[in-house]
C-alpha cells in the first residue's frame, strides 16, 4: 500500500510539472491552436519558462484560513500583515526578479541584503558598523484618501514609523512588543535628517540590523496623521497606504476586498516596463475548513489556496483527491522549517548522555517515514537549527564529520548496542528506560506517535504524550519540566537568533531549547555576537550550529511537505510563499490573469 501511494502521488506530481509549464492544454481540440496562435507569449527570466504575456484586470481571489484583528501590525502583530500588505509597504522586499534557483521565495525574512531589493527605501549604506543611512525613494505618494490626500512620502513619515515601533521619539517612549526583531536598548537614534534621509545609529554593532530595519515583521511604514488623530490604524476604514491595493471592504469572519491604486508608483521587477499591479481587484475569502477550501478551488469561487493564505493543504489525502477530480489545477509542494523534531532535555538522565542521544537518531528510519507518511515529498536530509538555505551559515550534510553522517543512517542493532553501553539494557519486560513526550497541541499527533513507536522498538518506553495548548506547552518548556518535546529545526531567520536558544542565559526566553549548559557553546556564542563582519559571525554561527548537530542536542525527523494549489489560468506563479516578513500579497500583484483560458475553461 505505502508503495502503491507513493507512485500514485509521483505521478500526481509529474502531472503536476506539465500542468505547470502549460503542456497540459496543448491543442488537442480544434479551436484550441487558433486561440493559442492569437496569444503573445514571454520567456520567464527567473524560470526560463514560457508563459502568456502579462495581462491587466480581473480578480484573484484567495483562501485565508482564518479571520484576525486590525490591519495595525504595531497592535496585532504579524498575522495583521494579511490585511494591510497590500495597502502599506515596507522599506525592502525580496527581488522578485532573483533566479529561482538561487532564491526559491519560501524563505520568507529578508536576513541576506544580497536577495533584498528597496521599496521605500531607493538605497542604503552603512559607513561604520554603528550607523545605517537608508535613502528614502523619491515620487512616492500617499494614496488619495484623507487624510493623507496623495502627499509625498518623507524621511520623516519613515522616521515616525520607527520612533513608534522601538520608542525613542516622536512622543513614544516604549517599544512595540510586536517589533519582533528589534532588541530593547539598541538604537541610540533614527533621525530625519532631510526630506530623503533616516539615520539609525546603533549602540553596538547587529549584523542582521540592516535586515530588521529593512523587514521586521512590524516595520510597514503607516500614515503618520492617521496615528496622530486615532491613535493607532485599527480600524481598516482609517488605513491609507503608499502600496498598489486599497482596502475597500472587510465583512468580519467572510471576506476582505482590495482594489487598485490608478497611481500606483511600481513596477514588475521581471518586466521593468509594466507597471503594478495586473489585477484590478484582490478578495480574501475566510474559509476555515480545509473541505470549505478545496470545495471552492473545483468550483472556481477560489483561484488559489496554499501558503499565502495561510491555508495550505497539509495532506496527500486532499491532493490526490483534488487531483483526481480537478486535474487541471497546479498543485507543488515545498517545506518550511521542521516542525517535527524532538528535543531532548539534556541535563537529566538518561538524555544526559550523548550515546542515548545518538542511539534515539539511529534508531528512526528516516526514509520509511518519508514514504510512508509523507508520500515521498518530505526533505530527509539532516539540519541543524538552521535551514541550509542559509549557505553562509551552515555547513552542509555532505560536509558533516562521516561518523556523524552515519549516526542519521537508520541503525537500530547500532543503536541497541549504544543503549546497552550506555548502561541502559533491557529488562525482563524489553524495556530499557520509559520516558514522557511533551506535546504542543497544533502539531500533528499522529506523526509524534509514529516517531515515539521507533523508540518503542529499541526498548525505550514512551509510556505518555502530553498534549498542551500553547501557552502551558511554553510555560513547561521555559522552565524546563519536560524530558522529551516538539520542537524546529532548519528554522528560516536571524541565524544568531537560533544560536541563542540554546543559550542558558536570563535573556533567553526559552530557558535554553533542550537545557542545554554548555560553557563551550557559552563562549562561542559571545564571540559570535561581538563579530564585527558578516563574515566572521557566520563562521561561528557554522560552528554553533554544527556543535548542537554533533551534540545531538535534537532528533532530527523527515521535514513534511505543504502544498500549494491554484487555478492554470492564474499566470507568473512560480511557487512563492513569501516577498519577506508577511510580505505575502506582493506575489498576487505580479501575477496575471489569462482571461481567454479561464473563459474556455467555463469561469
Amino acid at each position: 500500500m505505502v508503495y502503491m501511494r507513493f507512485r500514485k502521488c509521483l505521478a500526481v506530481l509529474i502531472g503536476l510539472a506539465l500542468t505547470a509549464t502549460g503542456l497540459w492544454a496543448a491543442g488537442e481540440e480544434e479551436g484550441s491552436t487558433a486561440a493559442a496562435a492569437d496569444k503573445k507569449y514571454v520567456t520567464d527570466p527567473t524560470t526560463g519558462k514560457v508563459v502568456v504575456a502579462p495581462q491587466y484586470g480581473g480578480t484573484i481571489t484567495y483562501a485565508l484560513a482564518a479571520d484576525i484583528p486590525g490591519p495595525d501590525t504595531v497592535i496585532s502583530g504579524g498575522s495583521a500583515t494579511f490585511s494591510a500588505g497590500a495597502v502599506v509597504e515596507k522599506l525592502g522586499v525580496a527581488d522578485w526578479a532573483a533566479p529561482r534557483d538561487k532564491f526559491s521565495f519560501n524563505i520568507y525574512e529578508l536576513n541576506i541584503p544580497s536577495n533584498t531589493r528597496g521599496v521605500l527605501a531607493e538605497s542604503w549604506s552603512q559607513p561604520d558598523p554603528l550607523t545605517y543611512i537608508i535613502k528614502v525613494r523619491q515620487g512616492v505618494h500617499w494614496h488619495d484618501k484623507a487624510p493623507m490626500n496623495g502627499r509625498e512620502l518623507t524621511a520623516q513619515d519613515v522616521e515616525y514609523n520607527f520612533h513608534r515601533m522601538v520608542g525613542i521619539g516622536s512622543g513614544f517612549t516604549e517599544k512595540s512588543p510586536k517589533a519582533y526583531s528589534f532588541r530593547a536598548g539598541e538604537f541610540e537614534s533614527i533621525t530625519a535628517t532631510d526630506q530623503s534621509t533616516v539615520v539609525f545609529k546603533m549602540n553596538e554593532p547587529r549584523l542582521s540590523a540592516l535586515a530588521s530595519i529593512l523587514d521586521d515583521w512590524s516595520a510597514w511604514i503607516y500614515p503618520p496623521e492617521v496615528i496622530k488623530e486615532h491613535g493607532d490604524v485599527g480600524d481598516w476604514r482609517n488605513l491609507v497606504g503608499t502600496g498598489p491595493m486599497m482596502m475597500t471592504d472587510w465583512t468580519k469572519d467572510s471576506s476582505r476586498t482590495w482594489d487598485k491604486n490608478p497611481d500606483y508608483w511600481g513596477y514588475d521587477e521581471k518586466y521593468p516596463e509594466n507597471r503594478l499591479p495586473y489585477i484590478d481587484r484582490l478578495r480574501a475569502l475566510v474559509m476555515p475548513e480545509v473541505a470549505t477550501r478545496t470545495a471552492a478551488l473545483r468550483t472556481g469561487q477560489v483561484d488559489y489556496v496554499g501558503a499565502l493564505g495561510n491555508a495550505q493543504l497539509r495532506n496527500l489525502d486532499q491532493v490526490e483527491s483534488l487531483q483526481r477530480t480537478d486535474p487541471e489545477i497546479v498543485i507543488s509542494s515545498f517545506t518550511f522549517r521542521n516542525d517535527g523534531a524532538v528535543g531532548l532535555n539534556v541535563q537529566i538522565e538518561p538524555f544526559d548522555d550523548i550515546r542515548v542521544r545518538k542511539a534515539m537518531q539511529m534508531a528512526i528510519n528516516l526514509e520509511e517515514i518519508n514514504n510512508s507518511y509523507f508520500g515521498g515529498f518530505g526533505d530527509t536530509t539532516p539540519q541543524g537549527k538552521v535551514s541550509r538555505s542559509y549557505a553562509q551559515a551552515v555547513t552542509q550534510f555532505e560536509d558533516w564529520p562521516e561518523d556523524v553522517k552515519k549516526a542519521f543512517a537508520y541503525d537500530p542493532e547500532g543503536a541497541e548496542a549504544l543503549l546497552d553501553e550506555a548502561g541502559y539494557p533491557r529488562d525482563a519486560d524489553g524495556i530499557r528506560f520509559e520516558t514522557r513526550f511533551l506535546h504542543l497541541e497544533r502539531y500533528d499527533l499522529n506523526y509524534t506517535q509514529l516517531i515515539t513507536s521507533y523508540w518503542d522498538a529499541i526498548g525505550i518506553d514512551v509510556v505518555d504524550i502530553e498534549v498542551l495548548p500553547g501557552p502551558a506547552f511554553g510555560a513547561k518548556r521555559t522552565a524546563k519540566d519536560h524530558e522529551l518535546l516538539n520542537h524546529e529545526l532548519a528554522n528560516f531567520g536571524d541565524p544568531i537568533n537560533y544560536m541563542r536558544s540554546y543559550s542558558t542565559r536570563p535573556s533567553n526566553p526559552y530557558g535554553a531549547d533542550s537545557n542545554v549548559n554548555d560553557p563551550d557553546y557559552e563562549a562561542m556564542l559571545e564571540a559570535a555576537e561581538a563579530a564585527t563582519t558578516i563574515e566572521e559571525q557566520y563562521r561561528l554561527v557554522r560552528e554553533l550550529n554544527q556543535h548542537g548537530i554533533e551534540e545531538f542536542w535534537m532528533i532530527w525527523t523527515p521535514n513534511g511537505p505543504q502544498f500549494n494549489a491554484i487555478q492554470p489560468w492564474i499566470i507568473g506563479f512560480n511557487n512563492e510563499n513569501w516577498m519577506g516578513n508577511g510580505q505575502t500579497h506582493g506575489v498576487f500583484l505580479r501575477l496575471w490573469i489569462d482571461q481567454d483560458l479561464k473563459t474556455e475553461m467555463g469561469y
